[in-house]
């Protein structure tokens, strides 16, 4: 595609923009200079060559009563190894080559990646099959699943309410028995939320430990994948996988050496200090069946040996208008402005998948949902008004949100709340207004999305039902110390017996 200088009109508007104060023969000499420098953007042009998709065989599924298969595939592994005979899904904001991908937007969807995402070569290379990728959010800016372009995800313990998000499609099918694996993404709480409203288990690992690269991404700071599985086990058979540094991802730039997660999952709990962060229970939306299921929870993980006391840490009802401000400013920046991979990281780049996003965006920017909506009216006007001065102290103050849970859990092993603070509520029906389907998407993140903001590891597991839906006990714990989350976690689901399934 052949680089066109700009007009002078076109200029004339540029340097308006940046409040430039040329007349007509400023503007003829500023076109010369400019057009000598787009030499080099044509000299890009004929030097980049975008690899071609693999030729790999999908499906639009025939039978899809939840609404939660978004393709089905079987791509077949490249090596062998611990997934050896295991199925994964993978949720359709990462990219697996030669198969669509809408990233639940009509801004993405017809877009086919040339590139498997880190997380889906190693997933193959482990012996996995990729059997399918999910229905997500669209542009994954929901907690709950009614806004993606391929419609609402059901939840399959009562299918008038939702599934959560932005992880939808993977928690329906995992709760539903139709998959063991799947990963997916979590930027304010996308894994856990719906792990914990479809009652399965969801692992935000801590930022860094699983490459982002090959995903959409929201904000760079906040930007995770992880497992999304039935059984504690399983989540750190698939975490075992996926850790790692992969050279490409800058999130990843004081990665550690993944620990051994699978043999975590096998000790005890003796002597585990537990520390029942008190600022996760009674928010304002919490139903007290809630926060009653999720304290039963913690005696059983008392009865297994753990020493559990209360524990505050004031930052945590901060944590959650530190994460919106990134979320709001940040992301409209990265994402919508920067056509997702936003600029000044060195990483892996996709331009096909930007341009195409680009122009989605232009052609069905009215068809986004209404969360999306809000968050690109907030983040423009801040950016404008206030020159990114709030996008800044956020990111800063996250720092301090990071001290005090790492002050905490000097003092305890684990920390643990609820992952959300009320079940899965009915799917907004076609009368809600605006604030109600706003309500519905974003008003349980008050638990899980401090912890994107401060990036440490974090799974919920179920909790026991509260009048026949399940919830979640989240476990947080140090950074980079997953297997603690996980072995916690694990002697948890053995003291219960297991997790009960929708009938």
């Amino acid at each position: 595609m052949a680089v066109v200088p700009p007009s002078i009109e076109e200029l004339r508007a540029i340097a308006d923009r940046y409040g430039f104060r040329f007349d007509d023969a400023d503007l003829k000499s500023f076109s010369g200079l400019v057009q000598g420098n787009l030499a080099a953007h044509e000299a890009v042009e004929r030097l980049w060559s975008a690899p071609l998709p693999p030729e790999r065989r999908y499906e639009w599924p025939q039978e899809n009563p939840l609404g939660a298969w978004y393709v089905r595939t079987s791509i077949a592994p490249t090596g062998e190894g611990p997934l050896s005979g295991r199925e994964v899904v993978i949720k359709d904001n990462i990219a697996v080559a030669g198969v669509p991908m809408a990233n639940g937007s009509r801004a993405v969807e017809g877009f086919v990646p040339s590139r498997d995402a880190a997380v889906v070569s190693r997933v193959l290379a482990a012996g996995g099959t990729v059997v399918g990728k999910s229905v997500c959010e669209d542009l994954c800016y929901s907690g709950s699943s009614f806004t993606s372009c391929c419609g609402p995800v059901l939840n399959p313990w009562d299918r008038t309410r939702h599934a959560g998000g932005s992880s939808s499609g993977n928690a329906a099918l995992l709760a539903a028995g139709e998959t063991q694996l799947a990963i997916g993404g979590d930027q304010g709480g996308s894994v856990r939320m719906p792990a914990a409203f479809c009652g399965i288990v969801g692992h935000k690992p801590t930022h860094g430990l699983v490459p982002y690269t090959g995903a959409f991404p929201i904000e760079t700071t906040i930007d995770h994948l992880g497992p999304m599985t039935r059984t504690v086990r399983d989540a750190a058979l698939l975490l075992s996988v996926l850790a790692g540094d992969d050279g490409y991802d800058s999130r990843q730039y004081r990665t550690p050496e993944p620990q051994d997660y699978l043999s975590a999952t096998e000790q005890d709990i003796r002597g585990l200090r537990v520390g029942v962060l008190t600022e996760g229970f009674g928010l304002p939306m919490s139903e007290p069946g809630v926060d009653d299921a999720v304290r039963a929870a913690i005696d059983q993980l008392a009865a297994a040996g753990a020493v559990v006391a209360e524990v505050s840490v004031p930052w945590h009802r901060d944590g959650l208008d530190v994460w919106t401000v990134i979320g709001t400013d940040g992301t409209a920046r990265q994402m919508i402005d920067g056509h997702g991979y936003g600029m000044n990281v060195a990483g892996r780049y996709d331009p096909e998948l930007m341009v195409h996003f680009a122009r989605g965006m232009r052609e069905h920017a009215n068809e986004m949902s209404d969360t999306l909506k809000t968050m690109i009216l907030t983040g423009a006007f801040a950016a404008q008004r206030y020159d990114m001065r709030h996008y800044a102290m956020a990111r800063e103050l996250a720092w301090d949100l990071r001290a005090a849970y790492d002050a905490a859990l000097a003092e305890h092993d684990v920390l643990v709340l609820p992952t959300v603070p009320y079940v899965a509520r009915p799917l907004p029906g076609p009368d809600a207004t605006r604030e109600q389907r706003m309500d519905n998407a974003l008003s349980m993140v008050g638990n899980t999305a401090p912890f994107d903001a401060s990036g440490h590891p974090a799974i919920s597991v179920p909790a026991g039902l509260v009048n026949g839906l399940p919830t979640g006990l989240m476990i947080v714990g140090r950074r980079f110390d997953d297997a603690t989350c996980l072995r916690a976690a694990a002697a948890y689901e053995r003291q219960v017996g297991g997790f009960p399934s929708p009938a």
